[in-house]
């Protein structure tokens, strides 16, 4: 398990998948509230779902219509269920707030390189605690240190990892 400390945005306790983004994310054109995707046509996760995962990613842009449209994520039932924000800015902050979710930043490594999309995350923003539940890769493989948890998650590619064996 890798465990990271940050500062309280918002405080709350969550769990979830992660869902790491590469790069920021803009609100006003970049997601679309009602169906809780990324719609920014460049953006690396181009219409992936983020509803009902904990969010990761280094930063907001755009414009201040960011926290607008990330409250409407809350008010249609799509949001994420926490954010973790590697570079905090009033956008983003403003976003975490209104969109009610457990928040996190300023961690002592960087999420976005320490986490993977897939893994299983605890978010306990309250006392600006993450842990992380590494999955493992098609490989088969954890990262250097990460044990297998028994009665964790099942792996988001396990019916296909079955099918390859």
């Amino acid at each position: 398990m890798i465990t990271l400390h940050g500062r309280t945005v918002v405080p709350g306790y969550a769990e979830g998948e992660a869902l790491v983004s590469p790069e920021p994310i803009s609100g006003w054109g970049g997601i679309d509230p009602a169906a809780g995707r990324i719609i920014e046509p460049r953006h690396a996760l181009h219409g992936v779902a983020f509803t009902g995962k904990v969010l990761v990613f280094p930063s907001a842009k755009g414009s201040s219509g960011w926290s607008g449209f990330f409250q409407s994520t809350r008010l249609l039932g799509t949001a994420p269920v926490a954010m973790v924000i590697t570079r905090i800015s009033t956008k983003s902050a403003l976003g975490a707030v209104v969109t009610r979710v457990p928040a996190l930043t300023d961690l002592d490594q960087d999420p976005c390189l320490v986490i993977r999309t897939g893994d299983w995350v605890r978010v306990d923003a309250t006392h600006g605690l993450i842990e992380v539940k590494a999955v493992p890769t098609r490989g088969g493989t954890l990262p250097p240190g990460d044990t297998p948890d028994p009665g964790g998650p099942e792996p988001p590619d396990a019916e296909l990892r079955s099918a390859e064996r």
